[in-house]
């Protein structure tokens, strides 16, 4: 018995002497009154959020009413809340706290984004709040949805164009007045209200390199380098999805698996646009855009001096009319599932 014993006391597993617990880092991010800092630049706390800049906003969870669940993504559940202090509906981001550093560095940087983008192309933020191990996020409501879930068949050039031109001048102020490289252009991440208004969103992993590769681009398979060249080819794939109403390259699967893909996107002639239902100035823009020398592409600012911006800024388009069509086509669609 005695032998026994002493074999079980032998094989007990034996952690090296500097191995973190789960917990070692919690004390460097929570402190004991329940706050959540982020190396001074944010502290989160039940009452709301103060970032170093001195700017604070005040929301807590008792002044919000649960709606409805607009959807789950990879880091987290995005509520419908209703805030009954100001009467303003808002969406609600809920993220589980993990203490790892490129989580928590990929909420501070969506954070700061959305607290700092003064911008009518960037979605609204309302405020911030941290209790029983949970981030929350307040953020402007776009009560159409996101565009993967409006475009259908596809969208008519005059409505792509007005869609394209708040994508393109809403990662211009990103990238002049943030120095933000989004990382992530893609229609789930625009969203859409019924006035029609077009809004970027979802920044947490902007100057990070953490991007699907099925829609990645060519130079990033190569050669691991992102730049904002690498948004702008991003850019012309959301058109040419938006505009066919289908992902321009095949989807893996059992057929067709992620190599063939990814072969496609750096060896493949760059898809286009259709002729006929797409004017030769909208097929040039996503075709320089697509461009697979991404020195070759257009920067923001010739982007909006393109003959197709040009051709649609100021031309009048029943966006809200668009919107709540394709609003309605979606619910109709949901009904019959």
């Amino acid at each position: 018995m005695q032998a026994a014993n002493s074999r079980r006391r032998n094989m007990q597993l034996r952690l090296p002497a500097n191995s973190p617990s789960p917990f070692s880092n919690f004390s460097r991010f929570v402190d004991p009154s329940g706050k959540l800092n982020f190396s001074g630049k944010a502290v989160l706390h039940a009452q709301g959020v103060d970032f170093s800049s001195g700017i604070s906003y005040k929301i807590n969870k008792e002044e919000l009413v649960l709606l409805e669940e607009l959807g789950k993504g990879q880091y987290g559940t995005v509520q419908k809340v209703f805030h009954k202090p100001t009467n303003v509906t808002m969406a609600m981001k809920e993220i589980r706290l993990e203490l790892d550093e490129t989580k928590l560095n990929q909420i501070l940087m969506e954070l700061n984004i959305l607290h700092k983008s003064q911008s009518t192309y960037i979605v609204d933020f309302y405020g911030a709040f941290f209790i029983e191990s949970c981030v929350y996020y307040c953020m402007e409501y776009m009560d159409a949805g996101s565009l993967d879930k409006l475009y259908g068949e596809g969208v008519p050039e005059n409505v792509l164009a007005k869609i394209t031109i708040a994508m393109v001048k809403g990662l211009k102020f990103l990238k002049d007045e943030l120095n933000i490289i989004h990382r992530d252009v893609k229609p789930t991440n625009v969203l859409v209200n019924r006035e029609g208004e077009v809004k970027l969103c979802d920044f947490g992993v902007s100057g990070q390199l953490i991007q699907s590769l099925a829609r990645t681009h060519p130079e990033r398979i190569q050669t691991d380098t992102y730049t904002v060249q690498s948004d702008i080819w991003s850019l012309g794939l959301s058109m040419l999805e938006l505009g066919t109403g289908k992902y321009p390259y095949p989807i893996p699967d059992k057929k067709i698996g992620m190599f063939a893909q990814l072969s496609a996107i750096v060896d493949g002639v760059p898809p286009v646009l259709p002729e006929g239902r797409f004017s030769a100035e909208c097929r040039d823009f996503v075709a320089q855009c697509l461009n697979k020398n991404p020195q070759n592409r257009p920067t923001y600012a010739q982007l909006l001096e393109h003959p197709f911006f040009e051709k649609y800024e100021k031309a009048d388009v029943d966006m809200k009319s668009w919107a709540e069509q394709a609003y309605s086509s979606r619910k109709d669609l949901l009904k019959q599932t």
